[in-house]
C-alpha cells in the first residue's frame, strides 16, 4: 500500500533569496516538495538568485515509490503548468528580468513543457524528456542531465528529442552521469541519491543560469 505524509511548510511557494533577483523556479519530482529541495533552493539563492518552490501535490509529499507512481498518476498537467506559470509570474511581479526553470523528473518534464510558452529564458531538466505528442518548440536554452540508466524515459528515444531541439534552434547542453539512475539528485531518496553525481549536476546547473540569466 503507498504510503504518503504531510510536509508541513511556512508558506506556498516557498521564497528564498532578494526579490527582484533574477528568478529560478524549482519543480519537484514524483516523491513531492520533499526537505532536500530546501537545501537546493537556499544554495541557489546563494548564488544570486531569487528561488520559488511550488508545491504540485496540495502538502503531500511520499518517500515511497509506489506512493511516487500515484502522485504523478494524479496531476493534472493543466493545473500543474498553471502553478508553474503563476510562480514564473510571481519572479517576474518582484521585479524579475529574467527567470530559469529546474525541474526533476515529473517535474523536469513540466519544465520542459511550460518552457515552450516562452516564458521562461532557460530550463535545466533532470532525468526528464518530452514525446512527439508533447513536442514543440522551445525558444530558450536548455541543459539536460541524463542518468546512464536509460529506462527513466521509457519509450522515448532522448537522442530524437534532443535533435528535435537543435533542428528548431534550441541551444542544447546534455551530461551523461555515469552509473546513476532516475531520481540521482533527489537527496531525500538515499536509496537514488548519487551525491557525487548530484553535486555536479548542481555545480553544472549553477554555472549554466548564471550565464543564462544574470547580467
Amino acid at each position: 500500500m503507498a504510503e504518503f505524509v504531510d510536509i508541513p511548510s511556512p508558506g506556498w511557494p516557498l521564497e528564498y533569496g532578494e526579490q527582484g533577483r533574477p528568478t529560478i523556479v524549482l519543480v519537484h519530482d514524483s516523491y513531492g516538495r520533499l526537505p532536500y529541495l530546501e537545501a537546493y533552493a537556499r544554495s541557489l539563492a546563494n548564488q544570486g538568485f531569487f528561488v520559488t518552490v511550488p508545491d504540485l501535490f496540495h502538502g503531500v509529499a511520499t518517500v515511497d515509490p509506489e506512493g511516487a507512481t500515484e502522485l504523478a498518476e494524479r496531476i493534472d498537467d493543466g493545473f500543474a503548468l498553471a502553478t508553474l506559470d503563476d510562480s514564473v509570474a510571481l519572479g517576474r511581479g518582484h521585479g524579475a528580468s529574467r527567470v530559469g526553470l529546474i525541474g526533476l523528473g515529473m517535474g523536469g518534464r513540466l519544465a520542459l513543457r511550460l518552457a515552450q510558452s516562452g516564458d521562461a529564458d532557460a530550463v535545466v531538466a533532470y532525468y526528464a524528456v518530452l514525446g512527439e505528442e508533447e513536442a514543440g518548440i522551445i525558444p530558450c536554452p536548455v541543459l539536460m542531465h541524463r542518468p546512464e540508466d536509460t529506462g527513466w524515459a521509457g519509450d522515448i528515444d532522448v537522442d530524437v528529442f534532443v535533435s528535435r531541439l537543435k533542428e528548431h534552434g534550441t541551444p542544447v547542453t546534455q551530461y551523461t552521469y555515469s552509473a546513476t539512475a532516475d531520481g540521482f539528485a533527489n537527496a531525500t531518496m538515499l536509496e537514488l541519491l548519487d551525491k557525487n553525481a548530484a553535486a555536479l549536476a548542481f555545480a553544472r546547473s549553477t554555472y549554466f543560469l548564471q550565464a543564462q540569466l544574470l547580467d
